[in-house]
């Protein structure tokens, strides 16, 4: 597999990045439904990689961790007292541990292999995982809801209590555009536009250094040592985008459980 990276052209031009990055040709089972192009490829080794970590660190467990142990333990322990047990309580943290640790865990590792060598491009880069992950937190939250309160719950989400009924004109359409309708769309427009617009920038400023230095030469250099000084500078920073945006998705999400299963309801 090529590296999605631009650079200098035979014209000797340069030629910016583009979204037409994000729409890479297939190469596997071309024009079937399994037919497999290179950010499907990554997405599926960002997933085997997540099983064989967790397998590992998991398969043999002791009372003393190692230190692959304690890292896999130092993980689980974030979600579930920072996300599950802090937004929703310990009992209703641990009905919905598995489904937060799963988003978690599965955002972190598709946003990180937009800063892998040999990878460049983060599974959740294209709006299909985004949008599937979206989608089960939002039927994780009416799923919720209906469980708690399997009679109000989308009455009172709807039309909520002690509300004049005549605000109900302008009230009802706000609360089933914002939850039911803005919650998902917003959870997957915030990932995907994030490490979009990341991978874009890396890219800038790798391919700018590549054709100052080895296609302008000369005082150009300097100009390529400072876009490599960039592109290495928000690498890093990417890293943080990565960690943060798993944080955020699986943070919203257990807020908008929280909210489905609020007493008030």
């Amino acid at each position: 597999m090529h590296l999605l990276v631009p650079t200098a052209t035979d014209d000797g031009g340069f030629h910016a990045p583009s979204i037409n990055e994000f729409f890479p040709e297939s190469f596997l089972f071309v024009g079937t439904p399994f037919e497999m192009n290179r950010i499907m490829a990554i997405r599926l080794l960002a997933t085997l990689a997540l099983v064989l970590v967790f397998w590992l660190g998991t398969r043999r467990m002791r009372v003393v961790p190692g230190r692959f142990q304690s890292v896999i333990e130092m993980g689980l322990d974030f979600v579930r007292n920072n996300i599950a047990f802090d937004l929703l309580g310990e009992k209703d943290g641990k009905r919905f541990l598995p489904i937060l640790t799963t988003i978690f865990f599965m955002v972190l590792f598709m946003n990180v292999t937009g800063i892998i060598p040999g990878l460049n491009i983060a599974g959740t880069s294209v709006i299909g995982v985004p949008l599937v992950l979206a989608l089960v937190a939002y039927v994780t939250f009416i799923y919720a809801g209906i469980k708690k309160h399997p009679g109000t719950f989308f009455r009172n989400t709807l039309f909520p209590p002690g509300v004049p009924w005549f605000l109900y004109i302008i009230v009802t359409p706000i609360e089933l555009l914002s939850a039911f309708v803005l919650r998902p769309v917003t959870l997957a427009l915030r990932l995907l536009m994030n490490m979009l617009v990341g991978h874009l920038l890396l890219v800038l400023f790798f391919a700018a250094t590549q054709f100052f230095i080895f296609s302008l030469g000369s005082g150009w250099i300097l100009a390529g040592v400072g876009t490599l000084a960039f592109g290495l500078a928000f690498t890093l920073f990417e890293l943080l985008v990565a960690v943060l945006q798993a944080y955020i998705f699986s943070l919203l999400t257990a807020v908008y459980i929280q909210l489905a299963v609020a007493d008030e309801h």
